[in-house]
């Protein structure tokens, strides 16, 4: 691709609404919420918002479970709310990226609820329905595959008025779709037009790599080796995906001019070329999940359940092969956390005081300098951290509690290692309300938060970076900045320099086309130490781009969590 598109240009700032801001008083972040804010984004300097699902749902998986792709969650307002924000947003030259979850719906939704009337109601096959493979002695239907859900021990769930199972990838209120039916994939399309004609930009794709199953259904044979905590890979890159895929560009995504990432767990660099090549007419970009795997547990029964460091090793070997393979052919998406992962500050960096705005901003750095469009998660440009809740029933994530009952009622995990698994790993890490300010419930809201708030909230706030022009915040507005500056943070060839290097993450980006010449040398210092690196360029001749000290280093020596990018010209 020789032009630059849109879609490879802005910064995107992902909102989980719920834990935003409450608008009305009842504790649960709102639509209306989210437009009070629109300025202080726009302050910020991203370009595009991805909003995880507003869509009425009965929120087994937080939203993830829609009942009506065409109305809004009550909690959350009303269309004339959302009609209002996207104004707003506009207003500031911010786009709005929607959360599309059509693997699975909610079992609530009136597709199932018709399906599972009977066999022959006409939308039985909009799900996946299948016979039982027998049955125990005591009667118990036995499931079609062995397969292991992400949230409940079985990828089948029994339907008595039917006498069937129908399938479910996540939790039992979350039926997988057959995309097989294409009545399936036009009633999609449709939803999918739907919002576009309204004036969104795109769509993030919830786990859109899921939808093409094996017709055959084998067992997963990692599950009978009693290896596996889930079965999700038995449905990643299914035979048809690609062609589904290629569908939906050519009867919707071809005729907008959109911005679209699909969630892809279990890919490889090979898969990420298929699914976002500039000439495949699928996606846009994506969402890859190796190094969220960094730091996983050895034991893959318990999977990513872990409170063990991560070695920068083995992270930069990651990053580097999604940027050398995706070179010139394809688009990657830049992300430190989300939703679903834990806060980067508390992974990555040093969320100690001493060291988590320092740690914070060369994560920043690191992340921003690379190739591909770059992720902001709601809290991350505050260098917000994790949490550590000593009451289990204190967390809400439906994953976390199904894992704790699977892993420590079994007794594979004691409490106590659970629970700092989960204060290190959760998803509710990313879930704690947003912190505006210092004051009862952080300003997210008068009522009771529907998640107990981070008690860091009075020293991590928005109200307090906004006051400190050396805060995390300013950082990550001016490298949203830089980017907007300077075509060679988009263009730019990446190249990893000493790759066996455990401390420091050192590379380089080589200018091409209207950037031809330049040169960006981005080195950061993970950790708390003083250490001495030469990578052989004359740094005091080029221009200091960005740096999270005062001044630049001294005699090659980085200081604890430095990050420098110097900026060489021909």
């Amino acid at each position: 691709m020789s032009t630059t598109q849109w879609w490879q240009e802005p910064v995107i700032y992902q909102i989980y609404p719920r834990s935003f801001q409450d608008s009305n008083g009842d504790g649960v972040g709102d639509i209306p919420g989210i437009t009070s804010r629109i300025p202080y984004l726009a302050n910020l300097g991203i370009q595009a918002i991805w909003l995880s699902p507003v869509y009425q749902s009965p929120n087994d998986d937080n939203g993830y479970d829609i009942s009506d792709y065409r109305a809004i969650m009550d909690e959350f307002g009303t269309m004339a709310d959302f009609d209002e924000l996207l104004a707003e947003a506009t207003k500031h030259n911010i786009k709005i990226i929607m959360d599309l979850v059509v693997n699975h719906t909610s079992d609530e939704h009136e597709w199932f609820k018709q399906a599972r009337s009977s066999k022959d109601n006409p939308y039985r096959d909009y799900y996946i329905w299948k016979d039982a493979q027998g049955f125990e002695d005591d009667g118990t239907p036995i499931p079609p595959t062995n397969w292991i859900a992400a949230f409940s021990p079985s990828t089948w769930e029994w339907d008595e008025t039917t006498q069937q199972f129908y399938l479910h990838m996540f939790s039992i209120k979350q039926p997988d779709l057959n995309w097989e039916n294409p009545k399936v994939r036009e009633e999609v399309y449709d939803v999918m037009r739907f919002w576009l004609d309204k004036g969104v930009a795109g769509f993030r794709m919830d786990v859109i790599n899921l939808i093409s199953k094996d017709q055959s259904y084998p067992d997963d044979l990692a599950v009978t080796a009693g290896s596996k905590d889930n079965s999700l890979i038995m449905a990643a890159n299914g035979p048809r995906v690609h062609e589904f895929l290629h569908e939906m560009y050519t009867e919707v995504l071809s005729k907008y001019p959109v911005l679209t990432v699909g969630e892809t767990p279990c890919v490889t660099t090979a898969d990420g070329l298929l699914y976002t090549g500039f000439d495949r007419e699928e996606l846009q970009t994506l969402f890859q999940f190796e190094h969220m795997g960094v730091d996983s547990n050895p034991d893959p029964m318990i999977g990513k359940w872990n409170d063990t460091r991560f070695q920068l090793v083995d992270l930069k070997r990651i990053l580097t092969k999604w940027q050398d393979d995706l070179s010139g052919k394809a688009w990657n998406a830049l992300y430190w956390n989300n939703h679903d992962q834990p806060r980067a500050v508390s992974r990555f960096g040093n969320d100690s005081p001493e060291h988590r705005v320092r740690s914070a901003k060369m994560l920043g750095t690191t992340l921003h300098m690379m190739q591909g469009t770059p992720y902001i998660y709601q809290g991350e440009e505050l260098g917000m951290t994790n949490v550590f809740f000593e009451d289990i029933n204190d967390y809400n994530d439906i994953e976390i509690h199904d894992n704790y009952r699977k892993l420590v009622d079994s007794g594979t995990v004691p409490h106590e290692n659970m629970m700092r698994y989960i204060s290190a790993s959760g998803r509710d890490n990313a879930r704690t309300p947003m912190q505006w300010d210092n004051s009862k419930h952080a300003g997210f809201t008068d009522g009771t938060p529907w998640l107990k708030l981070n008690p860091r909230y009075t020293e991590i706030n928005a109200d307090q970076a906004l006051s400190d022009k050396d805060s995390v915040f300013y950082h990550y507005k001016k490298l949203i900045e830089l980017r907007q500056n300077h075509p060679i943070i988009i263009n730019g060839i990446y190249k990893l320099l000493d790759s066996d290097d455990a401390a420091v993450y050192a590379y380089l980006r080589r200018g091409t086309g209207e950037s031809e010449g330049e040169t960006l040398l981005v080195i950061s210092n993970f950790t708390d130490q003083l250490v001495e690196r030469d990578y052989g360029y004359d740094t005091a001749s080029a221009e200091l781009l960005i740096s999270n000290y005062e001044d630049a280093p001294t005699d090659n020596v980085l200081r604890p969590y430095e990050s420098v990018v110097y900026r060489f010209t021909a």
